[in-house]
This record gives C-alpha cells, sequence and structure tokens, in this order.
C-alpha cells in the first residue's frame, strides 16, 4: 500500500498541474510524485541527468519536445500559494469520498492504456472504496454519451439503451450533463439490477459543487448508490479545456463508446475519438437525416463507427463472440453461405413432389456427379429430402 507522502503528493499535484500535462506527468514517471512536488515548490533542485531523463522519457512517450523546468515551474508555482492538500484530502473524506491513485489496489486499470495521460489521482465520491467493491472490467462498461439539448427521440433511445443494459449485467459511465448523459444515468439507477455500480459519471469540475447545478439531485443520487469522478481537486472550476479531458477518462473507462446524439461539432465526438486512439469500439445511433442532432452520428458512422440501433447491438460489440440474443427476427437465411452450385440445385428442387438427380441435372443446369454431392450437402443441412426414389425440397423457404 502506499504511504500517506503519496496521497499527499498526488493530492497536490492535482491542483499545481492541469490534467494531460506532458512535461508534469513525465517528470512524475521519472522522479515519482514525492520529489516532483519537492522541485515546484523549491525545496529540491532538477539536476541535470534526471533533466535529460524526463526530456528522453517526454519525446519517448509523446513525441514531444521538453521545454526545460523552468517554464514548468513557472506554470506551476502561481498555484502554491492556495496549495493545501491535507485540507482537500479532509474535505473529500467528510463527505464521504477519498483519493485514487495509481499506486493503490483500487486503481481502475483501465486507465493505464493512457499512457503517459493517465491521470495524477481521482477524486471521488460515493462506493469507490466501499468494502469489498473493486471496479468493473473494462468488458463491462459502456459509455453513453450525446447532446445537451437532447430531442425525445435521442432520449428515448439512451433511456432504452441504459436500461436494458445495466439489466444485462453493464455499467454505464457518462459525464452527468444536460441531456444525454443525464438520461443515461437515471435509467441505469432506475433498471433492475444487482449491479454494485450501475452507473458512474465523471465530472469536469471539483466535487465540493456539481455541475452543471440543475443536476444536483441526480449527481447526489449517484453519489449515493454508485460513483461521481474527478480529475480535478476541490473547489476547481469546471473549463472547457477540463471538459475536453475529461472526455479522454470516459473513452479509457469504457469498452465501448456509443453516441446517442451529437451535433457536427458536439463535445460528445471529443469522447468517441479518444476512444478511437485508445483502440476501444465506437458505435453511433441513427436518426433523421434532417435532425442536427443527429449530424455528428453520422458524421462517425461514415468514419467506420458501428451503427447501433439497440442494446444487443452494443453487446454484440462488447463480447462479438458471445451468445447474444439480439431479439428481433433473424435477418440472415439458412441459405446464407451455400455455393452456387448448391444454391441451383435447391431452387431446381420442387416442394410438393419429387423428382430424379437426372431431371435435376435438366433443371439446375449441372453434371450428374454435381447434383448427387450437392443433394448430399442440402440433405444434411436439412433442406433436402429422398423420398422413394426421387428427391424434393425439405421445407419451403421464408
Amino acid at each position: 500500500m502506499p504511504g500517506s507522502g503519496t496521497y499527499l503528493a498526488r493530492a497536490a499535484l492535482s491542483r499545481v498541474m492541469e490534467p494531460s500535462d506532458l512535461p508534469g506527468l513525465a517528470l512524475i514517471r521519472v522522479l515519482g510524485p514525492w520529489r516532483t512536488m519537492r522541485i515546484i515548490a523549491d525545496y529540491e533542485k532538477l539536476d541535470p541527468k534526471s533533466e535529460e531523463r524526463v526530456a528522453y522519457y517526454l519525446q519517448e512517450q509523446a513525441s514531444k519536445q521538453w521545454s526545460g523546468i523552468t517554464e514548468c515551474l513557472a506554470r506551476w508555482r502561481p498555484r502554491l500559494p492556495n496549495l493545501s492538500p491535507r485540507r482537500d484530502l479532509r474535505f473529500i473524506a467528510s463527505q464521504g469520498g477519498g483519493l485514487l491513485i495509481p499506486e493503490a489496489s483500487n486503481w481502475p486499470t483501465a486507465l493505464r492504456d493512457l499512457g503517459l495521460r493517465e491521470p495524477i489521482a481521482l477524486w471521488y465520491l460515493g462506493k469507490a472504496n466501499g468494502p469489498g467493491l473493486s471496479w468493473p472490467p473494462l468488458r463491462d462498461v459502456v459509455a453513453l454519451v450525446g447532446a445537451r439539448d437532447a430531442t425525445a427521440y435521442g432520449e428515448a433511445v439512451t433511456s432504452e439503451l441504459s436500461d436494458e443494459l445495466v439489466a444485462r449485467g453493464k455499467s454505464v459511465i457518462s459525464g452527468g450533463a444536460y441531456g444525454i448523459d443525464a438520461i443515461a444515468h437515471r435509467s441505469a439507477l432506475k433498471a433492475s439490477s444487482e449491479l454494485t455500480l450501475p452507473t458512474i459519471a465523471v465530472m469536469a469540475g471539483g466535487l465540493d459543487r456539481f455541475y452543471p447545478s440543475g443536476n444536483q439531485e441526480l449527481l447526489m443520487e449517484i453519489t449515493r448508490r454508485c460513483v461521481v469522478l474527478a480529475e480535478v481537486p476541490p473547489g476547481a472550476r469546471p473549463t472547457r479545456y477540463r471538459f475536453l479531458q475529461r472526455n479522454r477518462l470516459i473513452a479509457a473507462l469504457a469498452a465501448v463508446t456509443v453516441v446517442v446524439e451529437a451535433r457536427w461539432r458536439s463535445g460528445a465526438l471529443s469522447t468517441a475519438h479518444h476512444a478511437l486512439d485508445l483502440g476501444r469500439e465506437v458505435a453511433a445511433v441513427p436518426g433523421s437525416v434532417y435532425s442536427a442532432n443527429s449530424a455528428g452520428c453520422h458524421r462517425l458512422l461514415r468514419e467506420g463507427a458501428a451503427c447501433v440501433t439497440q442494446a444487443a447491438e452494443v453487446l454484440e460489440l462488447m463480447s462479438p463472440l458471445g451468445d447474444i440474443d439480439t431479439q428481433r427476427p433473424s435477418m440472415t437465411s439458412e441459405t446464407d453461405g451455400l455455393p452456387v452450385q448448391d444454391l441451383l440445385l435447391l431452387d431446381a428442387l420442387p416442394l410438393h413432389h419429387t423428382t430424379s438427380a437426372d431431371k435435376l441435372c435438366a433443371l439446375a443446369g449441372l453434371p450428374l456427379t454435381s447434383v448427387q454431392a450437392g443433394l448430399g450437402r442440402l440433405e444434411a443441412l436439412g433442406l433436402a429430402q429422398r423420398r422413394n426414389a426421387g428427391w424434393s425440397r425439405d421445407h419451403p423457404r421464408g
């Protein structure tokens, strides 16, 4: 287990550095959180050899040039006067939450796929540290995201998807915003399930004041029953940059990201693009070609996202080899995959009487050896039957 010094250092660094501050994250990877914080606080100097290692690591992991410690310190040190990690940790504990750090056993391992962009820490409220609780495996988490100004169509589709996914044992993750996010969370909470975490909300601002304020009651309910996460500490405002960075966490924590509704330049598309960068599955729900709220979804579909219209299709993306009940009439036929010769032979077989193999040669335009071999294959598939001295189709094709 990590010591209290590691928690304090990471709590402090989460306030000093913005999410995805790559030079800072490289410094932490090379020196560790405690030494990094000492350098920022001017208790220790970065020696040339360590600086060279940081520069090499940054270039190797993110193809980014190291700008030097002086420039970085000019960015970080103005936040030192307001720094009080013990205060932040006491506050979050008083609200029933805590701090998750990469060194701890309860860290969501899916975040390691972010590489250097893995967060410094995660502040949480709710059950993330409850007795016997473990994070759901990546394969059991779905992100449902989309427009804040959702239409009635988008809300209905989201509600159905979320409800059924949770009923089938999947956790739904989203960003706690108005519209699609809120519907996804609400439906997950209402779904009949024994899941420990039916839904997870990821915030762009500190957990001392939920944003948007209109979702306060919903987010409090998620806190009581599930978990709310934030990369930034209490008191941090939700900025545009932090919203975009928050989206990478949603994408990393989910096996599949589904965009239900999105305008052409919707922020939800950034979640989808983060998911693609991580090699995760991305899907979109089609809508009306006249709806601006579906323009972003159609854009994703043109770019290669999977088209989904029901929960079973999302489950297929999560378990492509699994036994998924689509709950729809099959669009496939028992003749799919038959070679051309067998299809010609099947078309030549009569439905209500029998005929001989010789006559089938003329009807199908095939030699006798091909007809005899084909009849054997069709009989094995239950598509042809031998009666008396002739052959007929076993049952009409539908």
